[in-house]
């Protein structure tokens, strides 16, 4: 929660006024004042037209409970009776004290008129006929903000939304007990508003997490279920109390924290603020990234969030500049990472003591570290669908039990997975998702945020998609979050589909290019057209044209499906819509031909990545030759091994993967442009230097040169023109290189089909492969090759 301390800093003597009228017409004021540390006094007046001596019967307890205070007294179980004092004007006043550390609690009581006696006679209900009850150590509370927060006037303040709900209970736990320690059952006359549900506490001290019980009409499709205690989806710190890893989340062991969040030291983080077109992305899993034993971390830190921060040099050594971490909110263990039911905390188990002060500490350590070297942080979230079942039997977490039919699409028959199915541009719903985007940017300092399944965030409440989908259009215009990279994904985790629409995005979203992995897959494979792949090479214009190349996220591998060592050695009929190619043999072999073919395609793959216009993102693993054993189930993923870093395919692949990064850099007029290239400064060559045949599936050669831009300040650096060739047939190809001006030669900068040093040089390498315009240059089958003009 957003409490600074376990307890409140209170005002003294703040007063709580309450009106109620009687079932005869009397009006009935009641005020409680008092506060923490302070005794509380309670002043009754009744103001009645009746000359009879009157009493009071009351009582104290935890919530408000049913029966009779008469029989209370008669039975000598609590209640207590008091006379009222008749004041000049006719009024009938009392006061009572009552001792600070008793609070919170309610004082019921009800009206009794006297006989002459002094023989308790009739009683008096309110209008409503029940006893009159007003909490003591307790207020309203205000709607805003949801969740738990310390309010302006000191107090604990919660508040929830449910529209639905006819009845609220907070409840609170005290140390280990999954039993509430105290229910307040939430008046609807006086802690409502609207829809939202509210209370403020002068004291939490006693107390360490809290939930809500809903109450309302029961629904088709799950609904309100008294006896679970819901988490509040506002929480900001969670508190697990699931004691065997792997079992189901029971909603009664998933609780909102009441402890003090920790207090982190931002002083000195700054912002990397990196052009999104300077990029190169690496993504990756926290858990699975250091958890193996390989990566010489401490138990404690392997798969966690400081782990990642012990890797900070393998980042360097990659020249990445961006991490984009998959999600990290709490999920269902069962489901995986890709179905949470949280979207304002973290994962306990990727903090070193793995509860939630320490994931959120960790997480801002590893942010803060990150940014000191200049490294951005991205988070992959999921808004469009929960951990969450969808019949009324199963578990409730949060959003079913509170408010089903405000938080899901319910009786709509929209795709798979339609029980858990979030209605992301419902007002309520659109509210949490930016609140929670806010929360990460504000107290986290994360730079951006790729979308999963964002196609589903452009559908309306029917399942429609809009043209203007009101979520989408707040996230790119919110004054905190268009500060912040926003990319969208429409890879669905519900039926591993991949759905692409017309993604509106104001000139604010990018996206990842499913297309630029199928189109280059396809190519390298050799079954591609020509067109397809130099589409992507030049930034995805059919897509991208009204944003520019920067808005293209480039991938080859991604966290699902092959990764890049098994997309160049399983290629089964299972496999089909991988367009992976196992080069010959299937899954592993000794045959050299096949090994070595499979390294250049391996080459080949990262090369187009970072040739092409966009943003590169690598995805963990595949720098070290990361396998599933041929399986493209994000189940099957294992944690990296780090001993495969110090084997020669590693160290060529992670020098190679730095090597195209710092060309990206020191060519930043072509390969880090905001916008698109221009026609005139790109020659297109098919094979024998003729027009290359775009729509003829049977060629497999492609070149083109790319004139540097002459006003392009790069001080220092080499402003050559570059040629590019790529050749995905079984057949050598003598490329012929352009004419240069007299005195101009050609360097190789790469050639994917050489022995590693020799695939990449730099200009500045005396041994660099020099030729004249004209020469002829022999291009082995599936290989590619850069070669850049400089003055000899």
């Amino acid at each position: 929660m957003a409490v600074a301390s376990g307890k409140a800093q209170v005002l003294e003597g703040r007063e709580f006024p309450y009106m109620f009228r009687s079932e005869k017409g009397d009006l009935v004021k009641v005020v409680v004042v008092g506060a923490v540390g302070v005794n509380f006094s309670v002043h009754i007046e009744v103001l009645s037209v009746s000359q009879d001596e009157l009493v009071l019967i009351y009582e104290m307890s935890r919530s408000d409970p049913p029966g009779s205070l008469v029989a209370d007294i008669e039975k000598g179980i609590g209640a207590v009776i008091m006379p009222f004092v008749r004041n000049s004007s006719g009024r009938y006043t009392l006061d009572l004290d009552f001792d600070s550390a008793k609070a919170p609690f309610y004082l019921s009581f009800m009206l009794h008129l006297c006989s002459d006696a002094g023989v308790v006679a009739s009683e008096i209900k309110t209008h409503r006929k029940t006893r009159f009850c007003v909490p003591v150590g307790l207020g309203p509370g205000y709607p805003a903000p949801l969740g738990a927060s310390v309010s302006d006037d000191g107090m604990v303040n919660f508040s929830l939304f449910s529209r639905k709900a006819e009845n609220v209970v907070l409840c609170l736990y005290e140390g280990k007990t999954e039993v509430p320690s105290l229910e307040i059952e939430l008046d609807p006359y006086v802690n409502r508003t609207g829809d939202i549900w509210h209370v403020s506490m002068e004291s939490i001290e006693d107390y360490v997490s809290y939930g809500y019980r809903c109450k309302g009409p029961v629904e088709k499709r799950g609904g309100f279920d008294m006896q679970h205690v819901l988490l509040d989806p506002y929480a900001k710190m969670v508190r697990n109390l699931l004691s065997v890893q792997g079992d189901t989340m029971n909603p009664t062991k998933c609780l909102g924290s009441l402890e003090m969040e920790p207090i982190f030291d931002w002083s000195g983080d700054v912002h990397p603020q990196l052009p999104t077109e300077k990029l190169v992305v690496y993504r990756l899993n926290v858990g699975q990234f250091t958890i193996d034993n390989s990566s010489g971390l401490p138990e404690d830190v392997a798969g966690t969030f400081g782990g990642v921060s012990e890797k900070v040099e393998h980042f360097k050594e990659l020249g990445v500049n961006a991490i984009l971490l998959e999600p990290i909110f709490p999920f269902d263990v069962n489901k995986g990472p890709y179905f949470p039911y949280h979207f304002f905390s973290v994962m306990d188990e990727y903090g070193q003591e793995h509860n939630a002060a320490s994931a959120i500490n960790s997480m801002k350590e590893m942010i803060k570290t990150l940014h000191s070297e200049g490294i951005e942080v991205l988070m992959e979230v999921v808004f469009t669908h929960s951990a969450e079942g969808g019949d009324a039997d199963s578990h409730v977490i949060s959003f079913r039990g509170i408010d089903s039919s405000s938080y899901y699409i319910v009786d709509k028959n929209v795709g798979s997975g339609t029980n858990s199915l979030l209605k992301c541009n419902n007002p309520i719903v659109q509210q949490l998702i930016i609140d929670s985007l806010r929360h990460w940017v504000v107290e986290f300092h994360v730079d951006g945020f790729c979308f999963i399944n964002s196609s589903s965030m452009a559908r309306g409440q029917n399942g429609d998609h809009l043209s203007r989908p009101p979520l989408v259009e707040a996230i790119a215009f919110d004054p905190v979050l268009s500060r912040t990279k926003i990319v969208a994904d429409c890879w669905s985790p519900l039926d591993m589909s991949y759905m692409e629409i017309q993604f509106p995005h104001w000139k604010a979203w990018a996206e990842m290019n499913m297309r630029f992995c199928s189109d280059v897959r396809n190519f390298l494979r050799g079954e591609g057209l020509l067109s397809d792949l130099a589409t992507r090479l030049c930034g995805s214009g059919d897509l991208f044209s009204s944003r520019g190349p920067a808005f293209s996220f480039n991938f080859v591998t991604k966290n699902f499906g092959l990764p890049l060592v098994d997309l160049v050695s399983f290629s089964t009929a299972e496999l089909a819509s991988e367009l992976s190619w196992n080069c010959g043999d299937e899954g592993p072999t000794n045959n050299n031909t096949v090994l070595e073919t499979r390294l250049k395609q391996i080459r080949n793959f990262l090369f187009v990545l970072f040739v092409s216009l966009g943003v590169p993102v690598l995805n963990m693993g595949d720098e070290c030759g990361y396998s599933t054993g041929g399986s493209p189930l994000y189940d099957d993923r294992k944690p990296i091994n780090w001993d495969s870093l110090g084997t020669g395919f590693s160290k060529q692949i992670t020098k190679f993967i730095a090597y195209l990064g710092s060309l990206r850099i020191r060519r930043g007029d072509i390969f880090q442009s905001m916008h698109f290239l221009k026609v005139e400064n790109i020659v297109w060559f098919g094979s024998n230097q003729s027009e290359p045949k775009w729509d003829d599936p049977t060629c497999k050669f492609l070149a083109l040169a790319l004139k540097s831009e002459k006003n392009f300040d790069m001080s220092n650096s080499n402003c050559g023109d570059l040629f590019i060739c790529f050749n995905a047939s079984n057949n050598l190809e003598t490329v012929v290189l352009p004419e240069q001006p007299e005195g101009n030669v050609w360097l190789r900068l790469v050639d994917t089909s050489l022995a590693f040093p020799g695939i990449f040089s730099n200009s500045c390498d005396p041994n660099v492969q020099k030729a004249e315009g004209s020469s002829s240059y022999e291009l082995k089958p599936h290989s590619c090759a850069l070669f850049e003009a400089t003055v000899d």
